[in-house]
């Protein structure tokens, strides 16, 4: 059985991103799968992982929104900017009231800019940041821009957590470590859990520990289609001669496939007589709006 497109995953605890991709790439016998935005060991939640030619639409996935449901332990600093790190500090005062905490939370909101974590995936000089963390090594790292969009404030039996929908980029731990370094009294992420990322949600995730036991058929129809990432851009089928000509590099000029207007985007989604297959900017080709191939899909 051929698998093509998006398994929404539910991730567990303790195991990284790639390890949920290699399980399911065992289990479903693909060569080819990868996932959008990585989940640390310690967070769970909604790991889109794609699968055969849906591989090709990284960049767009990786590229959403995203929601999530983080614990906060104020009082407390680590080199990880969570729980599982080695601890750099300890606030012996009192701790600040849960009314200051959603005051200082509240700040965040909107864009700001956040210096990313030396334990992340992030390069510089061609070395990943958390093997020079592990080594003992802290390096300069520039700012970056990111957006929250919201982030809600609640304490569940005596435990903070923080409820934040964000743009892509957006580091939790280090939000939690600023908001605990606003307050003055440290702070450090204590759990985290991905509700969603773009389309997907953590209502519509299947469980890794459950994938072994569907049936191979049932899991070809819990495949979100590839196309569903760019359902926001305006779908164009090209006639028979057009399509081969667009197959073969040639930019198609709107007038002779009847397009009037330039969508606002300039992405199209193009199909043959059958199926999606691939996405399409508009270009200027001899003077006139043209479609031209960004990615092919099949």
């Amino acid at each position: 059985m051929v698998f093509n497109g998006i398994l929404n995953i539910d991730k567990p605890a303790g195991i990284t991103s790639q390890t949920a991709v290699t399980r399911v790439k065992h289990l479903l016998g693909v060569k080819k799968a990868g996932h959008s935005g990585t989940l640390d060991p310690l967070a769970t939640g909604v790991l889109p992982v794609m699968v055969g030619t849906a591989v090709k639409a990284s960049d767009w996935l990786t590229g959403h929104d995203k929601r999530y449901i983080a614990g906060i332990r104020l009082g407390v600093e680590t080199d990880s900017e969570d729980i599982t790190g080695r601890i750099l500090y300890e606030h012996k005062g009192a701790l600040p009231s849960f009314e200051e905490f959603c005051s200082a939370v509240q700040s965040f909101t909107g864009r700001i800019l956040q210096i990313p974590p030396m334990y992340s995936a992030i390069k510089k000089d061609g070395k990943k940041l958390v093997d020079l963390a592990r080594k003992g090594i802290s390096v300069e790292r520039a700012p970056r821009e990111i957006e929250i969009y919201s982030i809600t404030a609640s304490s569940v039996g005596g435990e903070l957590y923080l409820d934040v929908f964000c743009s892509k980029g957006t580091y939790i731990r280090t939000l939690c470590a600023d908001i605990g370094r606003e307050l003055g009294c440290g702070a450090a992420m204590s759990s985290l859990r991905r509700t969603a990322a773009g389309c997907f949600s953590i209502e519509n995730s299947i469980p890794l520990d459950q994938l072994s036991n569907i049936p191979p058929e049932e899991i070809a129809t819990l495949l979100t289609p590839t196309e569903h990432i760019f359902c926001d851009y305006e779908k164009i089928t090209l006639p028979p001669f057009y399509e081969r000509l667009f197959k073969n590099g040639a930019s198609v000029s709107f007038s002779k496939i009847g397009i009037d207007t330039i969508s606002k985007d300039g992405l199209y989604r193009v199909y043959d007589e059958n199926s999606f297959f691939a996405l399409a900017e508009t270009v200027i080709y001899e003077g006139l709006p043209a479609l031209k191939v960004k990615k092919f899909f099949k």
